[in-house]
């Protein structure tokens, strides 16, 4: 039977979805959006061929609604939504921080709600989104929620318990990297090298490195240990930056980051 799915909230995420799901063959016609500027609706149309609608009639008309707005905007969004979501519809949140049981809570007895976060690399069809299910959820939920988020990257599958831990390693985990690339980049132009050769150079090393990482099935310190011969550069860099605290610093950022994820699903935004 074909359904009907909706994307409130066609930001970058959304709108990464959205065009993820119709290179999977989805049809246009099966998939409407909302937005809260014309002109943007108007691009979505043109690009994409979809209907936009208000939140309101895509409660009413969609079988799956794919909530993809900023988590302070959540609770609004289901005000407007509770007088039409019945619970035979399929909800899926894509906002950092907010619990299924939240949203539960703020719709009819019985949705279900599948919690998704996904990181920015969707944008590029190479995201991860990592995918629990509510009280209400089945895996036949849970397989449609694959079924859209795999468009654009891997998922995985935990409990709900482990999102705020997931939300600090990829959610955020594009930062760390982003952040790490502008060190090294800094790092070249301190040597010598123009800024957008040592860009290049970095950038080229990480995908490499990544993909290595991805296809080899080999430990991550095997794979440094290959890079690291007796005596040579790179154990003198290895060095270097285990005596200035970069594991350590990063293991407390990520539990800072699993830390302010629990505030957020708590409210103390």
């Amino acid at each position: 039977m074909t359904q009907t799915v909706a994307v409130l909230g066609t930001g970058k995420i959304g709108e990464a979805l959205l065009s993820g799901m119709i290179r999977a063959g989805w049809r246009a016609s099966d998939l409407l959006v909302t937005t809260r500027r014309a002109e943007r609706a108007e691009k979505l149309r043109t690009r994409y061929g979809v209907e936009a609608v208000t939140n309101a009639e895509a409660a009413k008309s969609a079988d799956i609604l794919i909530l993809a707005v900023k988590p302070q905007d959540m609770g609004r969004l289901l005000d407007e939504l509770a007088p039409h979501v019945t619970a035979d519809r399929l909800v899926i949140s894509a906002a950092a921080g907010i619990t299924t049981a939240f949203i539960e809570d703020n719709l009819t007895a019985g949705t279900p709600v599948v919690r998704v976060m996904p990181n920015t690399p969707v944008l590029v069809d190479e995201g991860m989104s990592v995918i629990s299910a509510g009280s209400h959820a089945t895996a036949a939920h849970l397989d449609h929620a694959e079924s859209i988020f795999g468009g654009v990257g891997k998922t995985l599958r935990v409990p709900e318990s482990q999102q705020d831990a997931a939300t600090a390693l990829s959610g955020s985990g594009p930062a760390y990297f982003y952040f790490l690339v502008e060190a090294m980049t800094d790092a070249g132009i301190l040597l010598g090298l123009p800024r957008a050769q040592a860009h290049d150079l970095i950038v080229q090393a990480a995908i490499g490195a990544a993909v290595m990482l991805r296809d080899s099935g080999e430990h991550p310190v095997k794979l440094r240990e290959a890079v690291t011969s007796p005596a040579g550069t790179t154990i003198s860099a290895i060095r270097e930056l285990e005596n200035h605290g970069v594991r350590a610093a990063l293991i407390a950022a990520l539990e800072a980051a699993r830390d302010r994820s629990r505030e957020l699903a708590t409210g103390n935004g």
